[in-house]
């Protein structure tokens, strides 16, 4: 019974959030995607509790490259890349910043964690030009199934599957399967298998 309330509830939050992605759609065709992607989900991000969660879950299901409905994405949590990728089962804490990646199926990560479009969003070689004139890349970070990532880690490289990075942990290197990393730079400190 329980099951078919939740499905219920998300069906109705699918039709309510309708407008939005109605707005959503007539915006990106005028205007930077990542850019109204982004300003949207700074709006959604205020929306509190569970019934901000499905909002949430219900707006990133229509407007995103992949985000199951089962998703939790807390308060103040922002994604600010279009083609991010959120499995089955994710828990993204409150206060997180998602940029650019895929997160596999049951992975959770706490409060004020952050995920970066990779390592070189930004160019600095050139001392004679601006930062904000240099450029950079962005590429799309993994996140392995079933992996913790503690409050406040900052990612950018790959974890594996089964991983544990720490509170507080700076991800710059992948990061194995099954591997438990922390510090600044993260480090493996043990394996899980």
């Amino acid at each position: 019974m329980k099951k078919i309330i939740k499905t219920l509830f998300r069906l109705v939050c699918n039709l309510m959030i309708m407008p939005l992605i109605g707005l959503y759609i007539l915006l990106i065709q005028v205007a930077n995607k990542d850019a109204v992607f982004s300003a949207f989900s700074q709006f959604l991000s205020l929306f509190p509790g569970k019934l901000g969660a499905y909002f949430r879950a219900s707006f990133y299901h229509f407007t995103m490259q992949h985000c199951d409905l089962d998703t939790v994405i807390s308060f103040g949590a922002l994604l600010s890349q279009q083609d991010t990728e959120l499995q089955s089962g994710c828990y993204i804490g409150p206060h997180s910043n998602i940029g650019k990646c895929r997160i596999e199926a049951n992975c959770l990560l706490g409060s004020g964690v952050h995920i970066l479009s990779g390592k070189e969003q930004h160019n600095f070689d050139d001392i004679d030009r601006p930062l904000n004139q240099q450029g950079g890349k962005f590429t799309k970070v993994v996140i392995g199934e079933d992996s913790w990532l503690g409050n406040g880690a900052i990612v950018m490289a790959n974890v594996g599957k089964k991983c544990i990075v720490a509170a507080g942990a700076v991800v710059v290197n992948d990061v194995p399967d099954y591997a438990i990393v922390a510090g600044n730079p993260a480090k493996i400190i043990k394996m899980r298998k």
